[in-house]
């Protein structure tokens, strides 16, 4: 399997990936680091940070997405993956069903993309039926729609198959092809991307056979009829995989098999794009050999790059099945260098609190205390009066405080305590149904158990 890895957590997945795979198409500073040549060849996978740093987007081959996945699955308990029923350069038979100011929303059948009105020859209307292909995946973490196109193409970093293209369109691409063992299909176009130049003519071959495949898939694809949206040809996989705070310290450990790694290095690179060049510069001056996840500076990060008291937070309240969801964001009263960050709400009157069957008053406040790395949250829920309307404790992923967001992802199980001191366990079933699902690992959930049966006993 040949890998090209690109984003923050290049040199940590280098690591892990070169002991049973090839890495590909490195960087000038990933040769230097590893002082090691890496081939110029097709890539079967390829690993990019998301643009929220959160994780990586693996698309390629199906076998070697299979792979990966497993394999970043496995660093950590708090690692969560999953497939993407948009992947790249997948081909659809979609549904306009909104037109919004830059472009429409195309249902896909059992998904959802977002078809800039540039990328569309003539207007489109609600209820339009169109032919897409993905262009950009994302992960369903975000809150963007994956971006689609009406071009069809078969992408690649050494090389891009474009149908309709003309031979002029690729400079001396089409020169090129003709020396090479594999053909490209017709009605394609070639285009050769930056590497191509240092690519042995055999690499060159490989990649063009690889995406004359994906081009046949494109081309049958395209042929079919559909009643209804759909998906019409998959020639890639796309997964997901989201690294949770254990996972970060997993990759630090890779990294430090390489390089001076402080601690903590991901988790704050994660934080904000703002703080790489400050973990450089640091690295840069002080030897880090070896490292506890415990010395993580949280409180240097926070006095640098935020929260700091005074700031407003969302609460970024992640779900097994990958979805985001935002709990309100709130004002930071406190920040403390032990990771304790206190957040105040104001609640909304209306409605009763989840599990605690209490009423939601005006003038309600909702406190809420994270520490970074623990594994629960306790939020308190007083009145006006100050009296103590009930307390709800969240079991989730070890709590990540970032300078706008607080992450976790949710383990369903919860511990709540009314107003008259009755203590509960809920959602017992919600987590047993994830683990039927496959959407939490039986070690996830066992920790999330034992650590339920903890806070019933101590509240």
């Amino acid at each position: 399997m040949n890998v090209r890895v690109r984003g923050i957590y290049t040199t940590a997945l280098t690591e892990l990936f070169r002991a049973e795979a090839t890495v590909v198409q490195a960087s000038p500073p990933i040769r230097e680091r590893f002082d090691a040549e890496f081939p110029v060849a097709h890539a079967d996978l390829a690993a990019d940070t998301t643009d929220d740093r959160q994780g990586v987007t693996l698309s390629g081959r199906r076998s070697a997405v299979e792979r990966a996945r497993e394999r970043l699955a496995g660093l950590s308990r708090d690692t969560l993956a999953w497939g993407d029923a948009a992947p790249l350069d997948a081909l659809f038979d979609g549904a306009v069903t909104d037109t919004l100011g830059s472009g429409a929303v195309v249902d896909l059948g059992d998904a959802e993309g977002f078809l800039p009105y540039d990328a569309v020859e003539g207007r489109v209307e609600d209820g339009d039926r169109v032919r897409v292909q993905v262009r950009r995946p994302e992960p369903p973490w975000s809150d963007r729609r994956p971006r689609l196109d009406t071009d069809l193409r078969a992408s690649g970093d050494l090389l891009e198959l474009r149908r309709g293209g003309r031979p002029s369109d690729a400079g001396g691409a089409a020169s090129l092809a003709d020396l090479l063992s594999a053909d490209v299909p017709e009605e394609w176009a070639a285009r050769w991307g930056r590497d191509e130049d240092e690519a042995s003519m055999d690499a060159l071959s490989d990649a063009l056979a690889a995406r004359a495949g994906e081009a046949d898939l494109l081309d049958a694809g395209a042929e079919a009829d559909a009643e209804e949206p759909r998906r019409l040809a998959a020639p890639r996989a796309t997964a997901h995989v989201w690294f949770g705070r254990e996972g970060r310290f997993a990759l630090d450990g890779k990294r430090r098999a390489v390089e001076s790694t402080m601690p903590g290095h991901h988790r704050t690179k994660a934080a904000t794009n703002a703080a790489s060049a400050a973990v450089d510069f640091a690295e840069a001056l002080t030897p880090f050999e070896e490292a506890d996840d415990d010395d993580f500076p949280f409180a240097v990060a926070a006095r640098q790059f935020g929260p700091r008291e005074g700031d407003r937070v969302a609460i970024g309240h992640g779900k097994p099945d990958g979805r985001l969801v935002t709990l309100g964001r709130g004002e930071v009263t406190s920040v403390e260098a032990d990771g304790s960050v206190r957040v105040e709400r104001e609640m909304s009157p209306g409605g009763r609190y989840d599990a605690l069957d209490v009423e939601r008053r005006a003038g309600d406040v909702a406190v809420t205390k994270f520490v970074e790395g623990r594994w629960w949250y306790p939020t308190v829920y007083r009145g006006d009066d100050g009296s103590r309307r009930g307390t709800y404790v969240n079991v989730c992923t070890p709590v990540e405080v970032f300078p706008e967001t607080v992450r976790y992802v949710d383990l369903h199980v919860d511990v709540v305590k009314g107003p008259e001191g009755e203590v509960r366990r809920v959602d017992d079933d919600e987590l047993d149904a994830a683990v039927a699902a496959g959407r939490v690992s039986e070690a996830l959930a066992e920790r999330a158990r034992t650590v339920a049966s903890k806070l019933e006993r101590a509240l």
